[in-house]
C-alpha cells in the first residue's frame, strides 16, 4: 500500500459482485486510504452483493438511478453530507444494451431500445458531472474517470449500439473536461480496458473469441480486473493533476498493434 488516496473521499458506481471492474476499484481505493460512498441503481442492487462490498470496506450505500437527475442530487447531497467536505474523485462504471443483451444484428437494432441504453450508458455520465457541477459538489484538481472500450473508434461485431454509446461518453468526457478544468481544475477521463471477464462483459456475444484475439495481439496480455483498478487509482490520485479530457487504453497495447506474430503464424498455418 502508498497511501496514494489518503484523506480523499470518492463516489463509486455500478459495484454489482466480485467480478465486476468498479467492486475492484472500491477495494483497492480503501486499501489505498480513500474513503467512499457505493452507489447503484435499485435494480441492480437486488441482483448483486453491493452490501457485502459496502461492509468489507465501511462504505455506505445509497442507491440512485443515474438516468434520474433527482436521484443524482440527492445521492451527491448525501455524500457529501456523510464526508463533510466534498468529492474528490467519482467513477462512472455504467452501461447497459437491451439490443446487445438480445443479440439484436446492428442493421436491425429496436430505436427506443438504443435510447435507453444511450441514457443509461452515456448521457448518464453527463447528468452525474451536471450534478455535480450544479452542486458545486467536486474538490478542486478532483477526478472524474468513466469506463470505454475501444469499440468507440473500432468495429467490433456484436458490440452492437454499445459501440456508439462509447463514442458519446468519450465526447461528453472531452467537452465536460474542459468545463470542468476551467472551472475547479478537476479533470475527466475515460479509460478504454481491455476485453476482462466480468458479469457484464461476459453476457456480450461472442465475448470469449473477443477476449481470446485480444490476448493473441496484445504485446502485455490484456489487463485484468487488479490491473485496472491499480490504474484507475493513479488517476484518482494527485499523480496525474495534468491529465485530463483523455480516452487512456488500458489494454496491453492492443490499440496500438497491427497484427502479432501469433496471429500472423496462425494464417500462415492455413495456407
Amino acid at each position: 500500500m502508498y497511501n496514494l488516496l489518503k484523506g480523499k473521499k470518492g463516489i463509486i458506481f455500478g459495484a454489482l459482485d466480485s467480478n465486476s471492474l468498479a467492486w475492484k476499484v472500491a477495494e483497492r481505493a480503501h486499501q489505498e486510504g480513500a474513503q467512499i460512498v457505493l452507489t447503484n441503481a435499485p435494480v441492480a442492487m437486488r441482483l448483486g452483493a453491493i452490501n457485502e462490498l459496502g461492509q468489507k470496506i465501511n462504505a455506505p450505500i445509497i442507491p440512485a438511478d443515474a438516468t434520474n437527475n433527482e436521484d443524482l442530487n440527492n445521492l451527491i447531497n448525501k455524500a457529501t453530507e456523510h464526508f463533510g467536505s466534498k468529492i474528490d474523485f467519482v467513477l462512472h462504471s455504467i452501461g447497459m444494451s437491451i439490443n446487445v443483451r438480445k443479440s439484436r444484428h446492428y442493421t436491425d437494432l429496436k430505436h427506443d431500445d438504443f435510447l435507453k441504453a444511450m441514457d443509461i450508458s452515456a448521457l448518464s455520465f453527463h447528468r452525474t458531472m451536471q450534478s455535480l457541477y450544479n452542486l458545486d459538489a467536486m474538490a478542486n484538481e478532483g477526478s472524474i474517470v468513466a469506463l470505454s472500450y475501444i469499440a468507440a473508434q473500432r468495429t467490433f461485431p456484436g458490440y452492437s449500439d454499445m459501440a456508439d454509446n462509447k463514442s458519446a461518453l468519450e465526447s461528453i468526457a472531452r467537452s465536460f473536461g474542459y468545463y470542468y478544468g476551467k472551472k475547479s481544475q478537476v479533470r475527466v477521463n475515460t479509460i478504454s480496458q481491455s476485453p476482462t471477464k466480468t458479469t457484464a462483459g461476459s453476457g456480450i456475444k461472442g465475448f470469449n473469441a473477443f477476449y481470446n484475439y485480444a490476448e493473441k495481439i496484445s504485446p502485455l496480455g490484456n489487463a485484468n480486473a487488479d490491473e485496472f483498478a491499480d490504474y484507475c487509482l493513479t488517476l484518482f490520485s494527485d499523480l496525474t493533476k495534468k491529465v485530463t479530457m483523455q480516452n487512456l487504453f488500458h489494454d496491453g497495447g492492443f490499440s496500438f498493434t497491427g497484427v502479432s506474430e501469433e496471429v500472423m503464424e496462425f494464417f500462415m498455418d492455413k495456407e
